[in-house]
Parts: C-alpha cells; sequence; structure tokens
C-alpha cells in the first residue's frame, strides 16, 4: 500500500495547532510555542530526521511566557515513551510538572509529579492545562473519608436530625417521603466503600454490577460527592445512551446534591457547562465527527461514569471516547457476567457470541478481566432483603409458536417450477425469528393479545388492569398489537376506554419519549376515570392508558415501578436486553390512595405490590436458561380457528407471506403521466443536493424533530418522505454522486450535514478516525512500527480479498495479492495478526466503507 500518511513533525503541528498553541505572534496573543534558540523547525525535517536523535523538546508558554507543559516529539518509528527520563529531566528544569510524548500517532500526557504517563488522543489546551495545575488530588483523603447511610442526605438536609418530625418516628416516613431525602442502603455503601478500596490499591476504574432497581444513580451521586468533597474530582461527565435518560439523570443528581453541586445537561448548556460540576450527555451525541474532541480537553473531567456500560462501550467509537478522557472511570451495569454461563463460545452461530463479547470487553474495559466487578448486588439480593420482586412466568406458547420454537421450524411447501408434467416444490423452514418478519399470522398476535387481557394482574386499589409493558418485534407489529388490545378492551372492559386502553410508544411515534416520562408520572393520555362513580376510588391517580407497547424504548433506564404486567410478543436473543426488560417489572411499590370518609376524616388504602407477571410467549425463559420457578403455566386452546396466514404444509396453493402482505384480487394501471425531461432537468447531478437541502430545511416537523434532538425519528421520517418520492425521485445514491462521496451514505448524515454542520467524510477519513480509535483502546506501546500495522488494518477493512484470506488463514495468497502482500503481513505484530481482525469484525461497521 502507497505511503500517503503525513509524517510526524506535520501531524505534532497540527494537533498544537488544533488545540489552540501559538508557533507566532497573533492578533490573539504571543506566540505559546518555544524551540531552543539554535533550532529552527523548517530544518528539522518532516519526520524530525534531520534533529539528533530522531527528538526534539518544544516548551509550551502561558500568556505571560511562563512554561506550563514540555512536549517531546519524536519520529513515528521510535515509541513515544523512550527516552522519556531526558523529557522528565527538561520539565524539572523549567520547573512544569506536565510533559507530553508523542511520535505523530502516539500520545502520551504525563504528571511527572503524580503517577505515569496517560495515553491521550489530542493535546490539551491552555485554558485546561492551566486548570490542571490549580487542581491537586489526593486519594488518602478519599480513601478515608466516612460514608454512613445519611451520605447523601447529608447533602440535601445538613441538619435533618434536628427537624422535630424526625424524632417522631410516626411523622419521620412521611418526611422522608415529602422531602424525597435519599438514605443509603446498606449494599449501596458497601459499593462505595468498595470503591474506596480499590482507589487504596492504586486503581482508577471500577464496576458496578447492580440489579436494575437497586439504585445505580442514587450510589453514583454518593461516589460523586465522595470525589468532589475529598478534592478528588472538579467535574464529572455522566453518559447515557438515550435522550431520555438525560433529564432524568440531570433531576436525580439536582435532587441528591443541588445544595453542593450544579448540574447540567450539556445540550442545554453548550456554551457555559464548565460552570457546573456535573454534566450530563449522550454518548451519541458527542460521537458525531468525533465532536467530543473539539469540544472537549482530556483533562476536562476527572471523574467519568458511564451508565448501563456494557450498551455504552460496547462499540469502537463509544469506547474510544470513553478512553479520550483521563481521570477515573466507573461503569455501572445491570447484566451479570455469570447470565451468560454454559455459552458456547466455540460456536460463532450462538445468538448470543456477539453479546458475551461485549459483556467481556466491558469488564475488561474496567480492569475487571477475571469477571469479578468492584462490588456486585444481584436481582437474586435485591429479592432476598425485599428490594426487589420476582416475577410470576407464565410460559404460554401457541400450536404455531412451538413449531417456531422446534428444531425443525414451522415448515411450509411452495411451488418454485412449474411445468405441464408436475410442479416442482420446496419446503421453506421458518424459526422464531422469522416472526413478523418473514413469518406472519394474526392470529397468534390476538391469541397473544387476548390470552394476556384476561390473566394479566390488576391494579389492587381499583382492580383495573395493571399498568403493562408489551414488546414487539418491530415498529408495524407494535402497531398492530396496540389496535388489538384496544378492540379487546372495548370488548372486556365496555365503556371504560376509547380506543386508549393501548398506545404505540416508539421512536417514529411523535413525541415518543414524553409518552415515556408522562406513564411513569401516571398520566399518559390523562388520568383513569375506571372507578368513575364510586365516591371513595374516584379520584385515585393513575394514567388512563394501560399498556404501553414498544419495541427498543422502554427498556433501560427508565423508572415506573407500579408496572404489573410485561408481555413478551417477540423473540429475544440478547440477555442483556432480556435482564433491562425483565427490570422494568422487579421495583418496590406501594399503590396507595388517600380520600376523605364520609365524616369528612382523611383515610389511606395502602397495598405493596408483591410481584409482577411476565408474560413469555416465545420460550425466552427457557432459552437463557431462567432458575425461576414457573408459578403459572397456560395452555392455551390448539383448536383455534386458522386463518389465511397459516399456510398448511400439505397445501400448495397457499403461499408463505414474505412482505406481509398478500394482494389477491386483479391490479391495473390507475393513471398515466409522461413527460419529457428538458435540458435544464439535466443540472441535477450538480445540484441535487442543494434541492435536497433546500426541500429538509424548510420541513417543519424535521426542524422540530431535529432541534429537540430526535434525530432517529427525523431520520425514519425523512426516509419515508423524500425517498425515492415522485417530482424530485431524492434518492441516495443520487444525493452521494451530488456530493462527491466515494462511498455509501445514510440518510442520518444527511440530516446532521444540513442541521449541524457535520461534514460527511470520505472513506480515507473514516479509516483514518477507525485507526485512531483502534490505537486509543488497544495496547500498542511496544509496537515500533505502527506504519505496518496501520497498512494491515487499511487492507482488512476496505478489501475483501485480505479479509477472506486473513480470515481462513490462508496465508499463501498474500504471495500473489496486489493490495497487501508477504511483506506487508510480517511487518504486523504476532499478537495483532488476530487481535486486529476481532477488534474490526466486532467494531468496526464495514458497511460504512462499502464503494458507492
Amino acid at each position: 500500500m502507497a505511503e500517503k500518511e503525513a509524517k510526524a513533525r506535520i501531524k505534532i503541528n497540527k494537533l498544537l495547532e488544533d488545540a489552540g498553541w501559538r508557533f507566532f505572534d497573533t492578533d490573539k496573543g504571543k506566540a505559546t510555542i518555544k524551540l531552543e534558540s539554535s533550532i529552527k523547525m523548517d530544518d528539522l525535517g518532516e519526520d524530525f530526521e534531520n534533529s539528533k536523535n530522531g527528538f526534539i523538546d518544544f516548551l509550551l508558554v502561558d500568556e505571560n511566557q511562563n512554561p506550563v507543559l514540555v512536549l517531546e516529539a519524536k519520529k513515528e518509528s521510535l515509541n513515544p515513551l523512550v527516552g522519556k527520563e531526558q523529557a522528565r529531566n527538561y520539565a524539572k528544569s523549567q520547573k512544569v510538572k506536565f510533559v507530553i510524548l508523542s511520535n505523530g500517532t502516539l500520545h502520551y500526557l504525563w504528571n511527572i509529579e503524580t503517577g505515569n504517563p496517560e495515553q491521550i488522543q489530542v493535546f490539551p489546551t491552555l485554558e485546561s492545562i492551566k486548570q490542571y495545575y490549580e487542581f491537586n488530588p489526593d486519594p488518602n483523603k478519599l480513601v478515608s473519608e466516612e460514608v454512613n447511610a445519611d451520605y447523601v442526605v447529608l447533602t440535601q438536609l445538613p441538619n435533618y436530625k434536628q427537624i422535630p418530625e424526625f424524632q417522631d418516628e410516626q411523622k419521620k416516613k412521611d418526611l422522608i417521603f415529602n422531602l424525597n431525602l435519599r438514605f443509603l442502603r446498606y449494599y449501596q455503601v458497601e459499593a462505595i466503600q468498595a470503591v474506596q478500596k480499590a482507589v487504596s490499591e492504586g486503581k482508577k476504574r471500577f464496576l458496578l454490577e447492580m440489579a436494575t432497581g437497586t439504585g445505580k444513580t442514587l450510589t453514583s451521586a454518593a461516589i460523586i460527592k465522595l470525589f468532589y468533597r475529598t478534592g478528588n474530582a472538579r467535574r464529572v461527565l455522566f453518559l447515557v445512551d438515550r435522550l431520555e435518560l438525560e433529564e432524568q439523570a440531570r433531576k436525580d443528581f439536582t435532587n441528591y446534591l443541588k445544595n453542593d453541586l450544579t448540574t447540567v445537561v450539556y445540550k442545554e448548556k453548550r456554551n457555559d457547562w464548565r460552570k457546573a460540576e456535573i454534566v450530563v450527555t449522550t454518548i451519541q451525541s458527542l460521537m458525531v465527527n468525533n465532536k467530543y474532541k473539539k469540544l472537549f480537553s482530556p483533562t476536562d473531567f476527572d471523574l467519568i461514569i458511564s451508565d448501563e456500560s456494557h450498551r455504552l462501550l460496547g462499540g469502537g467509537n463509544s469506547r474510544a471516547l470513553f478512553e479520550y478522557f483521563l481521570g477515573y472511570k466507573l461503569g455501572l451495569t445491570a447484566t451479570p457476567k455469570d447470565y451468560l454461563k454454559h455459552l458456547d463460545t466455540e460456536n460463532i452461530e450462538d445468538p448470543r457470541e456477539l453479546e458475551r463479547r461485549m459483556l467481556l470487553d466491558t469488564y475488561t474495559t474496567f480492569g475487571c478481566e477475571s469477571g469479578i466487578p468492584t462490588y456486585r448486588y444481584t436481582l437474586v439480593d435485591g429479592a432476598k432483603d425485599g428490594y426487589l420482586r420476582q416475577p410470576i412466568v407464565v410460559d404460554a406458547r401457541t400450536d404455531v409458536t412451538t413449531k417456531l420454537l422446534s428444531e425443525q421450524g414451522y415448515g411450509v411447501m411452495v411451488t418454485v417450477a412449474t411445468s405441464e408434467q408436475e410442479d416442482v416444490l420446496e419446503e421453506v423452514k421458518y424459526k422464531q425469528n422469522h416472526f413478523e418478519r418473514k413469518f406472519f399470522s394474526d392470529e397468534t398476535n390476538r391469541v397473544f393479545c387476548k390470552t394476556f387481557i384476561e390473566n394479566g394482574l390488576k391494579d389492587p386499589i381499583t382492580g383495573e388492569f395493571g399498568k403493562s409493558l408489551v414488546f414487539a418485534v418491530s415498529q408495524n407489529h407494535a402497531a398492530k398489537l396496540a389496535q388489538l388490545l384496544n378492540e379487546y378492551a372495548h370488548q372486556y372492559f365496555p365503556g371504560k376506554y376509547q380506543s386508549d386502553f393501548a398506545v404505540q410508544v416508539t421512536s417514529n411515534v411523535q413525541n415518543s419519549q414524553q409518552m415515556t416520562v408522562d406513564y411513569s408520572n401516571d398520566k399518559l393520555l390523562g388520568f383513569s376515570n375506571f372507578a368513575k362513580g364510586n365516591e371513595v376510588l374516584e379520584s385515585y391517580k393513575t394514567s388512563k392508558a394501560r399498556v404501553c407497547v414498544t419495541v427498543g424504548m422502554m427498556t433501560t433506564g427508565w423508572d415506573c415501578p407500579n408496572i404489573l404486567n410485561l408481555a413478551l410478543m417477540r423473540p429475544i436473543f440478547s440477555p442483556t436486553e432480556f435482564i433491562q426488560i425483565k427490570g422494568r417489572g422487579t421495583r418496590v411499590h406501594t399503590f396507595e390512595h388517600k380520600f376523605k370518609n364520609e365524616l369528612g376524616e382523611q383515610e389511606t388504602i395502602s397495598i405493596d405490590k408483591q410481584t409482577f407477571k411476565l408474560f413469555d410467549f416465545f420460550a425466552t425463559c427457557e432459552y437463557f436458561e431462567e432458575k425461576y420457578q414457573y408459578d403459572q403455566v397456560l395452555k392455551l386452546p390448539k383448536n383455534f380457528e386458522q386463518g389465511d396466514d397459516f399456510p398448511i404444509v400439505d397445501d400448495n396453493t397457499l403461499k408463505p407471506k414474505r412482505d406481509g402482505y398478500e394482494y389477491k384480487e386483479n391490479d391495473k394501471i390507475a393513471t398515466w403521466n409522461e413527460q419529457q425531461v428538458d435540458f435544464t432537468g439535466m443540472k441535477v447531478d450538480r445540484m441535487f443536493f442543494q434541492q435536497f437541502e433546500e426541500k429538509v430545511k424548510t420541513d417543519e416537523e424535521l426542524k422540530q424533530l431535529m432541534e429537540a434532538g430526535d434525530v432517529e425519528v427525523a431520520t425514519a421520517r425523512a426516509k419515508e418522505k423524500y425517498d425515492n418520492k415522485p417530482e424530485e425521485y431524492f434518492d441516495l445514491e443520487k444525493l452521494r454522486r451530488s456530493l462527491k462521496i466515494d462511498r455509501k451514505i445514510g440518510w442520518r448524515e444527511l440530516l446532521e450535514l444540513i442541521y449541524f454542520g457535520n461534514q460527511i467524510k470520505g472513506k480515507d477519513d473514516l479509516l483514518s478516525d477507525e485507526f485512531e480509535k483502534f490505537i486509543s483502546t488497544n495496547n500498542v506501546a511496544d509496537i515500533n512500527d505502527l506504519q505496518g500495522l496501520r497498512y494491515f488494518f487499511y487492507a482488512y477493512i476496505t478489501d475483501p480479498s485480505v479479509r477472506e484470506i486473513i480470515d481462513q488463514q490462508d496465508f499463501t495468497e498474500l504471495y500473489h495479492n496486489p493490495t497487501f502482500n508477504v511483506e506487508d503481513f510480517n511487518r504486523v505484530p504476532d499478537e495483532m495478526k488476530s487481535k486486529l481482525p476481532y477488534y474490526v469484525k466486532t467494531y468496526v461497521p464495514l458497511n460504512k466503507f462499502l464503494s458507492a
């Protein structure tokens, strides 16, 4: 492969300039980069080949020309850590404590007074280094800090012990509830103490494995207070993976810590986030075009917390972002690694294999390669302690799902060819993962919904159907199920609902995020009037909508403790997803209703949630070898009437539905319009994107969605409204050519270009970005020939023939390969010959590099 990469000096110069350092005096101020007086930059060579020993020391100064940082720059073939003692001596002579070691590709920031060099992806700014000088953490203070159950309450209400109501046991409970005081449970204190112990052992990474509903956010708040109070963190970054979780985290941290710390959502405070001590953001909002490198310096945060870390850090992009920042790293996960017991790690076809990789990477990221987290509190622990509820699992399988779940699958005979003599038949076999994708059955969906409504738990106050979540295969499937549930509600509860018993909550539904909030707050589609006419119960506040039908939303980080029923009307193959879904029902809750009796005295009905039902229509619990005892197994009627969606194996006249719809009537052309394209229309090849941009910018619906951050919904709507529709006939291929992009692009990239100005990168730039992520998340400190490693990385991604040779280990073919030959392969360290392909297959989206 031809060497087109910029050399070390050019790269380092650009890194310095990107971070705001100046080689010359400008109108912004004096130069902040100095060389020895006898050295001229242009004489050094592009790779410092003309410098003595192949490296040079830069002295970086502040606006008053005071030294603040030493940069030791080496040629690319030298490891940046080589000769670091010389850099230390030079730094000491200049009375600075920070050193950057770089060869243009690998970079380290080193505080010579307190620790070891830490890998960075960009150079720090002057402002961030100045703040770092003022920051003098003391781990010993953190380790010795006393943490008790009232650690957070002492921030919420410092004098709580002096309040008279708190001395009265009768009134104490009401006081705690009304003021939302959050005392730590014993296991939360133990988790914090485990972090303290890890710090005492010199560790900077921690992983808390705590079951859904056990208060990971409250535990995080206490840890944030611990780091801030002891002077070991100036600012904290809290990363979430969904937009709706940003605001929820902000509210929680504000409630817990507002008397000491300010919490902001980054997108709402883009210009003054530095005034806050806690910054909350989605990881996705920072990853577009590596935006985080422009917005933040590696030293801006001293504690980075990854909520639901098994999801957040499951890809190379997010891992690179996470590793970008220096400081302590805390991961939170509800998914136990032990959940993947008996996994066939040799069988790549096992649908749990990718999940296993993701979990193992999560544990490795936080220094827990052995699979033992810093602290663990399981669902079983929570249930034993009374903090969580276990479900009643309802294993309900229909005739159809039983066949889909079988090894043989559901077989359908299809006519594939016809002649005068005979028909040629072929059997098509469907499995559970084909349900509502290739195999459709309205009757099965009807049985699911009928069974669910007839057997679901009821609200213990009014007897109304309990608040529930139903998980569907797709958005179309969700729409079908919501309609069926509303039809049955009309039948079973006449006059109580007006097609508002069940509501679809998926990303393509406008305001779906607000729907999740309203459902949690018991006011989705208004308040229930189920008990209307009952003087005691009609004022009971609960949501009018009783069932939310969703696909991927409401699975993680969303709290609604009064959920009584969960229904899996789709198969699930991800243990992480399954345990998160199940966690929506495990939280404890007290159903409570206050009312005045006939004497005008206030009374309270209070009933604790004892359990919840998990309707399992696809043997998901069995699939994951669930340990729960099935308290109830419903046997569904076997002889229900078959509909058109039930092909009979020996009836060759019925064809399996492949696209979800079987049209049986005649068809014809209804209208005809023929128009000659004149010469001006040929300008489309040059002006096509501008036309599209003008159209999209004036689309109020898309504008509102993008401004609200609903990028996924906007993407779906843009594709629906504009993909190859008459008049303009916009499509991705024409738009790509108009933009002169040398790879396939997506609708989301186009919207982010138009609304956010995020440039769509070409193939070369993407490759460079992906390689940076690779070396930032893998230890390459001992590799001398990074250029050779880069060639291997590029070739493996872009050339299918190279991938096939490497994957099949048919290395003799490299002798004839024009892209990547034997000599190139021999430059790659042995460890990387297997590690790099594994990384690419796991983390790099190869479809991005497909040629147009």
